[in-house]
């Protein structure tokens, strides 16, 4: 296998400790799509079974009427003496009846997963936590973190304090992410604030050991910090809500043993689709590029096919004598434009001559009128 990156090992006090190699795993593929379906199937694994009573809106003695009574078939209350008796019973329209398609106990709870996808995912999402981008974008405060991912010497595994494991995650620039997830606790909204699930709050850094010397109780009281056991790495802690990019801190032999767990001596190692995911990179290499036929030149211009009904020089390819037509009656609608002008003119001249002559005859009609 060819040489791998060198990881940063820090001592409890933040200072650089050593190297170690990057694991195999923290190479996978990274397949969101798997996560996330993995994540759904498996997180449903832990539910309980629920369902309504069997006799839920069933308790009163009802039953129908029949036709010929001009009511609905509906079940009813029988008895008589008090409002309930004669009211409709049972159905899911009615008040006090049963809900539609009352649920069971037998539902299909659990889900099944192909194990090949489970660790397909495990290691895409394990590979997803040595990427500092994806780390922040799942809402994680490493800006003082000095490497991603963060590994701190095998002491850790032996704290047994919270106050000194408080100090080590300020030390090394993880404390940002943990005061984070504690700002962010809240009171649940529904009913399950009254179910012993009253609060809720962020998920913080995950701690990631192979020996329990003590680090569980220290680190265990601090608000949205989980640890696991390198052996028993799980994907809704890895990946929460399905979502890549967990911050982890992880302890050396922890980090080492990953390849031990994962590789050609344990389970195998998903292999990418593409060795080089770069496909522009690819399309236009000399060797692709040497061997394609080259891009064909389209010159040929396509008119736009004119109306015949609106163009006359479209007209004019169909059908000559319309088109004559058509121009003809164009040339005679504008030559009645112009005398319709001139005719207007000429009657407008008369009756203006008339008026001038109109106030006289008045004066004259008047004067003979007086004298009759």
């Amino acid at each position: 296998m060819a040489a791998r990156p060198l990881v940063s090992v820090f001592s409890l006090a933040g200072e650089k400790a050593g190297e170690t190699s990057l694991p195999a795993v923290m190479t996978a593929p990274l397949r969101p799509d798997i996560v996330q379906f993995v994540h759904t199937n498996m997180n449903k694994n832990h539910r309980q079974a629920f369902s309504v009573s069997v006799r839920a809106g069933k308790t009163v003695s009802a039953s129908s009427w029949g036709t010929g009574r001009a009511v609905a078939r509906i079940p009813r209350v029988g008895g008589g003496g008090t409002s309930r008796s004669g009211q409709g019973a049972f159905g899911n329209m009615c008040r006090g009846g049963r809900m539609f398609a009352p649920t069971k106990t037998w539902r299909k709870w659990h889900r099944k997963i192909n194990t090949t996808q489970k660790r397909y995912a495990v290691a895409s999402a394990l590979a997803a936590t040595a990427v500092p981008a994806l780390v922040m974008a799942r809402g994680h405060k490493i800006d003082d973190v000095p490497e991603i991912p963060l590994v701190v010497d095998d002491s850790v595994e032996s704290t047994k304090k919270t106050s000194a494991a408080k100090d080590v995650l300020a030390a090394v620039g993880a404390l940002d992410d943990v005061e984070k997830a504690g700002d962010s606790k809240k009171i649940r909204a529904g009913k399950g604030k009254a179910r012993n699930r009253r609060y809720v709050l962020r998920r913080g850094p995950l701690i990631v050991y192979a020996n329990d010397d003590g680090v569980e109780r220290a680190f265990r009281n601090l608000p949205g910090v989980e640890l696991c056991n390198v052996s028993r790495l799980n994907l809704l802690q890895l990946a929460p809500g399905g979502h890549m990019g967990r911050f982890c801190v992880w302890s050396k032999s922890a980090l080492e043993s990953l390849d031990s767990i994962y590789g050609d001596s344990g389970k195998g190692l998903p292999e990418p689709q593409m060795d080089n995911a770069d496909l522009a990179r690819i399309i236009n290499s000399d060797e692709v590029q040497s061997v394609c036929k080259p891009a064909k030149a389209f010159n040929k211009k396509y008119l736009r096919k004119k109306n015949a009904v609106k163009n006359v020089k479209a007209l004019e390819k169909l059908n000559p004598y319309a088109a004559a037509a058509r121009i003809a009656e164009t040339r005679a609608v504008e030559a009645r434009a112009k005398s319709r002008s001139a005719v207007l003119a000429k009657r407008r001249a008369g009756r203006k001559e008339k008026k001038q002559y109109k106030a006289a005859g008045q004066a004259f009609y008047n004067k003979v009128s007086q004298q009759g």
